[in-house]
């Protein structure tokens, strides 16, 4: 009896979901909890695992389709014992597997393309497992009949011994040399996504930026001061972020409009600090929140970061992680940035941009001085925060950054 493999339940508020690149093809071999394709929503990508050992007889939604929850994507042969013997290079008991060039055992993209050409499988040398056909020997194949005096290696005479001459790359028959090209591709749902709330912010917000400066020798000489004892008594590294996120607890606290977002003709005003933190992963940026930042420590914070920068780049991120925020911090810094003007993520009120530290001349007392400096930018909503308010936040944010103990003193 053959087991359905369904998309899973998409978090809520998703309506669909983009089926990737599959991971197994028809008749192969695998294992309970084996990843067999990804599902791609606006904001995070699920994982299709196998619910048993088995073999899979049918993939019945191709990569790139659109899907929705429970929607069935392929059929599984279950039975460990004839999947393992299928992994061996058996045939399963009561069955004849079919040759290996036969329609059968062609994946969906090796068949397309093969009918495409017009080609017979049995004419292709296959190099996959058991012999199957990949895409790579139909190009090949395609690539040798377009040259017609081309010899294989089994044809090609042995008696008269030749000068040997400086390989070549092979031609790739869909790209000419000396033409220019471009490529086409569809964008990811998340940058789909990223992509209409950047174009949302900018239509739907009254957007301004103020700059200002920090001097950050107190917080580098406190961290090297402690960062060994912290490291060792928590586990964490002590970064940057940590100072910037309980700096923004506190610049919030003080100007409770930035942490604030307008709903039709009312402000709602938060009674908590819900901080995202702006992290690159490999399908685009995401922002993951901190909840109650207003009671986390520095050990906390950093330990948070950590695991959600891991599980950005594994692409494990949750929706509920990624929902809820009440106001936002990036650090363009990490890449280079020296000052950016970074985009307000909507419905929050305003955002807070980190740049590279660099070392200036500063007037200090008379005197001019080495200090490493960092610009900070503070985009926010003008319909809701005023100017003023905005410039005084980010003055609280720059002193406390200038003068840590003010985090403990709370002043």
């Amino acid at each position: 009896m053959t087991i359905e493999i369904k998309v899973p339940v998409l978090p809520e508020s998703v309506a669909d979901a983009l089926l990737l690149d599959w991971n197994k093809q028809v008749g192969d071999f695998v294992g309970r909890d084996e990843i067999l394709v990804e599902v791609e929503t606006d904001k995070v990508v699920l994982e299709v695992p196998t619910p048993e050992d088995g073999i899979l007889a049918e993939i019945v939604e191709q990569a790139g389709s659109t899907v929705l929850a429970g929607q069935v994507l392929a059929r599984l042969e279950p039975g460990a014992a004839a999947a393992s013997e299928a992994a061996d290079g058996k045939d399963p008991p009561g069955d004849h597997a079919p040759d290996a060039t036969s329609d059968e055992r062609l994946s969906p993209a090796v068949r397309r393309l093969v009918e495409e050409a017009g080609l017979n499988p049995a004419m292709i040398k296959g190099t996959g497992r058991d012999g199957r056909i990949t895409k790579g020997d139909v190009l090949s194949h395609i690539a040798d009949s377009a040259d017609p005096g081309k010899e294989s290696a089994e044809e090609a005479p042995t008696e008269t011994p030749r000068t040997e001459e400086p390989a070549k790359a092979p031609a790739d028959p869909a790209a000419p040399a000396g033409e220019r090209q471009e490529i086409r591709e569809p964008m990811s749902r998340l940058r789909q996504t990223i992509a209409n709330r950047l174009v949302q912010s900018q239509h739907t917000t009254a957007q301004l930026t103020t700059f200002n400066e920090v001097n950050m020798q107190p917080v580098m000489a406190l961290r090297a001061r402690y960062k060994e004892v912290f490291e060792r008594k928590h586990g964490a590294r002590l970064g940057f972020m940590s100072f910037f996120v309980k700096a923004s607890v506190a610049a919030l606290q003080r100007f409770p409009l930035v942490n604030a977002y307008i709903d039709g003709t009312d402000i709602v005003r938060h009674g908590y600090n819900d901080i995202g933190i702006a992290v690159a992963s490999p399908r685009g940026l995401v922002v993951p929140v901190l909840r109650n930042c207003e009671k986390m420590g520095f050990a906390e914070v950093e330990s948070q970061i950590k695991r959600y920068g891991e599980r950005a780049k594994e692409g494990k991120i949750g929706m509920d992680e990624l929902t809820g925020g009440t106001f936002t911090i990036t650090n363009g810094g990490v890449f280079g940035s020296l000052v950016s003007t970074p985009i307000i993520n909507p419905p929050q009120s305003a955002i807070l941009g980190m740049h590279k530290i660099q070392e200036r001349p500063m007037a200090e007392n008379g005197e001019v001085v080495v200090r490493p400096m960092m610009y900070l930018a503070l985009s926010y909503d003008h319909r809701i925060v005023d100017g003023k308010e905005a410039v005084q936040f980010l003055v609280t944010i720059k002193d406390v950054l200038e003068d840590p103990a003010r985090l403990l003193l709370d002043c």
